[in-house]
């Protein structure tokens, strides 16, 4: 195992991070950029597989721009030289929606090995979307401004935002935090009775409803933005908001619910926070009752007036979809297992899920209230990978959906959703020969697509965060609804994710096909809903003047010099979503005696494309469209038809903000495709038709469900959740309560609360919402006829990609995606008790 984790992606690099952008999200829309000019060294993860670099004859299409629209550019371009700040990284957010207010906070980095936090330098505002910045560090009194989570915002158009001032903790008694409710132009200082362990977070919906942690593990809650604080307990691990203003954490009773971690959680590339002040090996050791599973849950409902213990002897708990997950141990020296509510807590059921031992981890990639995305880790330590399930639409039944799915040692998944058409994921999966291979699912995790590039068997591979973790592509595929169907990506050509410079890849079709557009890494970003793309070549030594931009979805591009004084490039940035036409380009330049100034260029599209477009600048586009499907199934993706309105490439006109994406659906008749395989059977291998388990035959299916035995008379078929098809294939599936109880409705009962904890758990459930796609080969699952005390026990029918061959790099050709998936027969081997 040791062998296999130097391989691939690990040779030591040292990279110069002008290039870094780190994104918190808010609610799906990416409000703060961190901007660097710091050289780190990259750690050692997996050894570069092919480092060779790629001979091609492939050339961008490069338009010229005409005079007029050059100078048009000109007239709107804005330059901000931020003269005589040398700090080394800059923090921007977005206020509001459709505000155009950005702050930045100027950040200052201590010398390596100097134990001081890192404070804001200075604060600077803009009104117009960054086409001229003032500083306003007078409005905080020039105060010291955390680094890691010194500014927070309000949810949607709110305009509330707060900075957590930077207060060591042995000088003072509580923190200090500013409050502004007019988008940044003036501050109110608030001295805080606690210094926060974390960043303040907003409720989703009412901004004035604040929770974070303090440094000594108490929970504060505020319902007046800030300016009254009640501790709502003490020793809190962690928290989260539910739906309405339902607020769950979880806890130590003995006030140990902070310390420094023992095991890395996997959420989303972060460890658990270490205990930061005054610790001792005593109280190092009395804490992390997360890794134990010695947590209690909690939830409110009235804003901290009542309190309902719902669980204990957790290990840790994640809220997403409208589903609750607690992680748990039932029996001493057992491995973890899932539990999973969908009210808020009042009832839990075991989810069928394999247990995790202590070398493993439990990962949600993504969920709504139609089905979860579960990564499980593979036996063993430091595996990297790990298999992919997806729920029924109660969060309890899971189906596998994908092997061998890579998940970094470091924390990071390549799973990405394609969000400019419905059902689309990607991600990447670490074969046995240690290759990482992209593949790619068109109908939410259901069968994958196969296609061949002309007559060689070429794959399209997708970089993604564990690439960009090693510093082999400076940006992850992006897309968004309002540009129906476009992505783009850095990809290569071959058999596998190689470590030689990515090109840039558009499909304007969510994914079916790709075409390459841009050699080498680019920054890309996505305007006008769709209708103007932007990019920049990405050098960590070399000065850039010039961004391209496209109004053809990348078919062919444009090239604008926008200034006179090249820069050192640190990132792009414009405004969450893609309604904006202004694009801000940061950097820096070198001065003498090795100092360097920021600069920020923003550039406003909109004269460019100064015409609205009409109703004849439109197509109707039929989404999932493949030319391998007959009329009665073409376009048809779980149950549905989708045909929207989009922009014709060759209009060169503006959508504008009040854009809004038109589509018209019609329900497909039902298939065997719209259905997955129940419990108890398989689909048999390449076909469609789910078969009846040997040792199934003649048996009563029972499932325990809210404490009651259910009963399942089925011909083999369930329905895959969220499909909507209607009439065609129906096959029977019924089910009916019996009158046995079974089980449990919590992982802990009711009158075990105040008892005595029994339990000793040693892992954490780690719940990563990650930018995000699934390749997958098939949603099968098989049920096993064994039982324990009236508890089904389930068997998984195993599936697997294929190797496909090699062949050369294509140039500038369409490629569709061919990653071809079979399934395997089953295997008694993988029964999970």
């Amino acid at each position: 195992m040791t062998e296999r984790i130097l391989i691939l992606f690990g040779v030591l690099v040292l990279v110069a991070v002008v290039s870094t952008q780190r994104f918190k999200q808010e609610k799906g829309s990416k409000r703060t950029v961190i901007l660097s000019r710091t050289v780190k060294e990259q750690t050692r993860s997996r050894e570069k597989r092919d480092s060779r670099t790629r001979a091609s004859s492939f050339s961008s299409c490069i338009l010229k721009l005409s005079a007029s629209d050059w100078k048009k550019l000109d007239q709107n371009t804005h330059e901000t030289a931020f003269h005589g700040d040398d700090g080394s990284s800059f923090t921007l957010t977005w206020v509001g929606d459709g505000t155009g207010v950005i702050l930045v906070l100027s950040t200052i980095s201590p010398p390596v090995g100097v134990v001081v936090g890192g404070g804001s330098s200075r604060l600077y505002r803009s009104q117009d979307y960054g086409k001229t910045f003032h500083d306003v560090s007078h409005v905080i009194n020039n105060t010291l401004i955390r680094k890691e989570f010194g500014i927070s915002t309000g949810p949607g158009n709110s305009e509330k935002v707060i900075l957590t001032g930077d207060v060591p903790a042995l000088e003072s008694n509580g923190g200090i935090i500013f409050t502004s409710t007019d988008a940044g132009v003036s501050f109110k200082p608030v001295q805080l009775p606690f210094h926060p362990r974390q960043a303040i977070s907003f409720h989703f919906q009412n901004p004035n409803y604040l929770v974070t942690i303090s440094d000594d593990g108490g929970l504060w809650l505020s319902l007046d933005f800030g300016h009254k604080w009640n501790k709502l307990q003490e020793g809190v691990h962690s928290f989260m908001w539910g739906s309405g203003t339902t607020l769950f954490f979880s806890y130590s009773p003995n006030g140990t619910g902070e310390g420094v971690p023992l095991y890395p959680e996997r959420t989303g590339g972060t460890t658990a926070t270490p205990f930061q002040h005054g610790e001792d090996a005593q109280k190092i050791f009395k804490m992390d009752a997360d890794r134990r599973g010695e947590l209690f849950l909690k939830r409110t409902e009235d804003l901290g007036r009542t309190f309902t213990t719902i669980t204990q002897n957790i290990f840790s708990f994640g809220y997403i979809g409208g589903f609750l997950f607690t992680s748990v141990t039932e029996k001493q020296g057992e491995p973890r297992v899932i539990y999973v509510s969908s009210n808020q807590g009042d009832i839990f059921n075991k989810a069928q899920l394999p247990s995790a031992t202590i070398e493993q981890f439990y990962s949600v990639l993504d969920g709504d209230e139609d089905m979860i995305f579960m990564h499980v880790d593979d036996p063993g330590v430091d595996t990297y990978c790990g298999t992919v399930y997806t729920s029924d639409d109660r969060g309890i039944l899971y189906s596998k959906s994908l092997e061998r799915h890579l998940f970094g040692g470091e924390g990071k998944s390549d799973f990405t959703n394609i969000t400019s058409l419905r059902g689309v994921y990607l991600t990447n999966v670490l074969e046995k020969d240690d290759r990482i291979r992209t593949v790619i699912s068109f109908d939410r995790g259901g069968v994958e697509i196969t296609q061949q590039a002309g007559e060689c068997r070429c794959n399209l591979h997708i970089h993604g965060e564990y690439s960009r973790f090693n510093g082999l592509a400076p940006l992850l595929p992006l897309s968004d609804p309002s540009a129906v169907g476009l992505v783009i990506a850095h990809g290569s050509v071959g058999d596998s994710v190689t470590s030689a410079r990515p090109d840039v890849y558009v499909s304007d079709d969510g994914g079916y096909t790709w075409a390459r557009t841009l050699m080498g890494p680019h920054h890309y970003a996505i305007l006008d809903s769709g209708g103007l793309v932007v990019a920049v070549e990405t050098h960590a030594d070399r000065l850039i003047h010039t961004v391209k931009f496209s109004t053809d979805e990348g078919q062919c591009w444009k090239l604008y010099n926008f200034t006179d004084h090249p820069i050192f490039f640190a990132g792009l940035a414009s405004e969450p979503g893609t309604k904006t036409m202004n694009l801000t380009i940061w950097g820096y330049r070198p001065e003498e005696e090795y100092r360097a100034t920021w600069v920020a260029v923003t550039i406003d599209f909109q004269p460019l494309l100064h015409r609205e477009c009409e109703e004849q600048d439109y197509i109707e586009w039929l989404a999932h469209s493949t030319a391998s499907q007959d009329s009665d199934t073409d376009g048809c993706v779980l149950g549905y038809r989708e045909t929207f309105r989009r922009l014709k490439k060759q209009s060169v006109c503006r959508n504008g903000r009040d854009y809004v994406v038109r589509r018209q659906q019609k329900p497909c008749l039902c298939t065997r495709e719209d259905y997955l395989c129940d419990y108890g059977y398989y689909r048999h291998e390449n076909t469609s038709e789910c078969v009846e388990q040997t040792d199934f035959r003649d048996r009563i299916l029972e499932v325990c469900l809210n404490g009651e035995e259910e009963e399942l008379q089925t011909s083999g078929y369930r329905k895959v959740p969220s499909d909507r098809c209607e009439g065609g294939f129906t096959p029977l599936r019924r089910e009916r309560t019996v009158s046995h109880s079974c089980g449990s409705t919590s992982p802990v009962s009711a009158s075990e609360i105040n008892g005595p904890q029994a339990t000793v758990l040693v892992m954490v459930l780690s719940v990563s919402v990650v930018v995000v796609a699934l390749a997958v080969a098939g949603l099968f699952m098989v049920r096993r006829g064994l039982r324990t005390e009236r508890m089904p026990a389930y068997r998984f029918s195993a599936l697997q990609v294929q190797e496909d061959d090699r062949c050369p790099s294509v140039g500038r050709q369409t490629v569709p995606f061919n990653n071809g998936g079979s399934d395997q027969n089953d295997s008694d081997e993988d029964l999970i008790e």
